[in-house]
């Protein structure tokens, strides 16, 4: 699972003015479909679905008080699943788009809530997720399916201000208390997922081996690519331990029907 938040630019992720220039991009892909005969996602919330855009960018605009002009009034944040995952979430894409919105309904919206150390839930976040089917990206036009999300930089409330940017984690004292923990985030939606789709994940596929490999000591990347080998070893055994099994079984068979 990649989760990422696109820094603010001059352009399409500026977040400082309106939120309708990245509402606007985020509807790109409708228009395609249409001509296509195919369905398309409207924006949803924590609790509704098929929303407007004009909705969303009412919505967001207005909930920015005591902001700067300068100020971050929103945040994006992008969900890609891998082709495994979405394999795991449903059998057709709409298996997959009721199963996305599912997971960041349940697990991500809950877990950026809880990452700010400030005691707040999902209803406290005031999101907006809108889902692409993109296969243009995809050398072999396999599923493209992601999620992208406007999240207001002030809660529902419009009284907090957060920012999932912030270097500050988890601090007591000082001008920022709370601040948010993007490492920790990024384990608990990966957690999450794998409990609510039953999905086996594999180590090399944890987002622990891959904050290893590109941030962990030589001792620290040893150590894990070591861990994966065995595991690699240890599946390999038992692969054929399994293949024997089964040609038991055939032999089995076939001796019962030449004794008959």
């Amino acid at each position: 699972m990649n989760i990422d938040f696109p820094p603010p630019s001059k352009g399409t992720y500026n977040n400082a003015g309106s939120s309708r220039r990245l509402a606007s991009y985020l509807e790109h892909e409708d228009l395609e479909r249409m001509e296509k005969g195919i369905y398309t996602e409207g924006f949803f919330s924590l609790t509704e679905e098929n929303l407007y855009k004009s909705q969303v960018v009412k919505d967001i605009d207005n909930n920015k008080a005591q902001l700067l002009k300068t100020d971050a009034k929103f945040y994006a944040i992008h969900i890609s699943p891998s082709e495994k995952e979405l394999r795991t979430m449903g059998n057709t894409e709409q298996e997959q788009t009721e199963a996305m919105r599912r997971y960041i309904r349940e697990v991500v919206i809950p877990e950026y809530a809880k990452n700010f150390n400030k005691g707040l839930s999902a209803k406290d976040i005031k999101f907006y997720g809108k889902i692409h089917f993109d296969r243009d990206r995809s050398e072999n036009n396999e599923n493209n399916m992601h999620c992208h999300l406007i999240v207001s930089r002030k809660d529902q409330a419009n009284k907090i201000k957060l920012s999932p940017l912030t270097n500050h984690k988890n601090t007591k004292k000082g001008t920022v208390k709370g601040g948010f923990d993007r490492t920790n985030l990024f384990q608990q939606v990966e957690q999450g997922f794998d409990s609510l789709f039953n999905y086996d994940r594999p180590l090399a596929e944890t987002f622990r081996y891959y904050n290893t490999i590109k941030n962990g000591t030589i001792g620290e990347q040893l150590k894990i690519q070591e861990r994966i080998d065995t595991d690699k070893q240890v599946g390999k055994q038992e692969n054929l331990q399994q293949d024997m099994e089964a040609d038991t079984r055939k032999m089995g068979i076939k001796q019962k029907g030449l004794k008959r």
